[in-house]
């Protein structure tokens, strides 16, 4: 029972990163934006927030260093993409690839680096409860924050009015900007806060999850997080689900390897990436369905007048 709570407890851990930037992903697209540099972003988040943690060694500035990261780099892939043209695909593509060589070229120095030493955290009374207290009660409050920004996310999309004016953008933003509304801005916004959420992610990864800075480190995460939101057709609790789901397929290759299964680490390793690709393809199997639910103007550039 005790390893059981302790695979639950990593569950939570590993999925929280996923989430994090899948609601971020979620953001950008619902309001009609595809950000294939969630990557990248992730990556130059990570090092941001873990040097910052080494030279303050305080979490919430890491914190803060890798949201502002995030949305830095979201804000200059929103310039690029809303106001100058440029294709999403690409530029996306772009950003993930500059993230990678920027993160790696910076973090040089930091790659023998250490955070302090912080406290542990549990929630007090619930933490000694049996089972439940370790497996639910003694995670950083990062982890809390998240399940409670998937339930704000989706109050914020179907209960008030400017949740329905981002959904309006990513559906049809030609009656947006017939309507008033300034597309172009909202779509800004919306980009680099998912970039703030995704720089969050990676932060948490290189501060929290695993508490050191290695280049590359993000490893498909920012990718599978992409798949994520497909995967969820675009809901905030289906992100929370199906983050802690890809999480649970993580952290069991380790419980396996632990628990003395004769199997080769490279084909355990390789179970997050195989869950991903069997759930794109079983989903794709029904396009339709895809649709139903996708932003109808997703991917799509807007100028006003066009």
């Amino acid at each position: 029972m005790t390893s059981l709570a302790l695979l639950l407890a990593a569950t939570l851990s590993a999925g929280t990163v996923l989430a994090l930037a899948g609601l971020g992903l979620l953001i950008n697209e619902r309001a009609g934006i595809i950000n294939l540099g969630a990557e990248g972003l992730m990556l130059v988040a990570a090092i941001a927030g873990f040097a910052t943690g080494v030279q303050t060694g305080s979490d919430v500035l890491a914190f803060a260093a890798g949201a502002a990261a995030g949305a830095l780099l979201a804000a200059v892939l929103g310039l690029l993409v809303i106001w100058l043209g440029t294709n999403q695909y690409a530029t996306g593509l772009a950003l993930s690839l500059f993230g990678a060589g920027f993160s790696a070229f910076v973090g040089i120095r930091y790659t023998q680096e250490r955070l302090p030493t912080r406290m542990t955290f549990e929630i007090p009374g619930l933490a000694d409860l049996p089972f439940i207290g370790p497996a639910l009660f003694k995670q950083h409050p990062m982890v809390y924050l998240t399940i409670a920004l998937a339930v704000g996310l989706a109050w914020f999309l179907y209960r008030t009015r400017a949740g329905l004016v981002l959904r309006a953008v990513g559906e049809s933003p030609e009656s947006a900007h017939a309507l008033g509304y300034p597309v172009r801005r909202i779509r800004f916004m919306a980009v680099v806060a998912g970039g703030a959420l995704c720089g969050l992610a990676g932060a948490y990864l290189s501060v929290i999850y695993t508490p050191l800075w290695v280049e590359g480190m993000v490893a498909g995460k920012g990718w599978i997080a992409l798949a994520l939101t497909t995967f969820a057709t675009w809901r905030p609790a289906r992100i929370l689900l199906g983050a802690y789901l890809f999480g649970l397929v993580t952290m069991v290759q380790f419980h396996l390897q632990g628990e003395g299964v004769q199997i080769a680490s490279q084909w355990l390793t390789m179970l997050p990436y195989v869950a991903t690709i069997v759930v794109l393809v079983l989903i794709s199997r029904n396009p339709a369905w895809i649709r139903a639910n996708m932003p109808a103007s997703l991917g799509k550039p807007f100028v006003p007048g066009h």
